[in-house]
């Protein structure tokens, strides 16, 4: 029975050994490159390194504490992702469901563009048709109104 329990012991103080192979400033450097890349889930336009949200200080605990265990960067950013969706990602990964974020502003772009060469584009028939010219008897009575409208001097 104590054999089994040293056995055990010794198993689970592996991870804690592995813990300890990184230097504190290691650990540090790594966490915050990671915490870079995490969205606020409280501010949602800032990192959780930027952000003074009390939710902000417990994910950068995390952060450290799974760097600390030995989770590689992109374990810890799928722990994240997992628990609070691709929003928790500061550059979400682009696959169906995201489609309309990553190209929506460039398909308004495009429709903009589209929009305004059409209208640069009318052919000069379109625009003498919408601005024809004056008939004599129109001139003529236009003529005789600007006379009429003129101060004598």
């Amino acid at each position: 029975m104590i054999r089994t329990l040293i056995i055990a012991l010794a198993v689970f103080s592996l991870p804690a050994m592995a813990q300890t192979s990184m230097t504190d400033d290691e650990v540090k450097a790594r966490a915050e490159s990671i915490e870079k890349t995490l969205r606020c889930v409280v501010c949602q336009n800032q990192s959780i390194a930027d952000s003074d949200a009390t939710l902000a200080e417990d994910m950068r605990r995390l952060v450290e504490t799974r760097v600390r265990a030995g989770d590689t960067d992109d374990e810890v950013r799928a722990f994240f992702q997992k628990n609070y969706g691709d929003f928790v990602l500061m550059e979400p990964p682009v696959k169906s469901s995201t489609w309309l974020l990553w190209f929506g502003p460039l398909l308004i772009v495009l429709a903009g563009l589209g929009w305004y060469i059409v209208t640069i584009r009318k052919k000069p028939s379109e625009e003498a048709d919408a601005d024809p010219e004056l008939s004599p008897e129109d001139r003529a009575r236009l003529e005789k109104l600007l006379d009429d409208a003129e101060p004598e001097k």
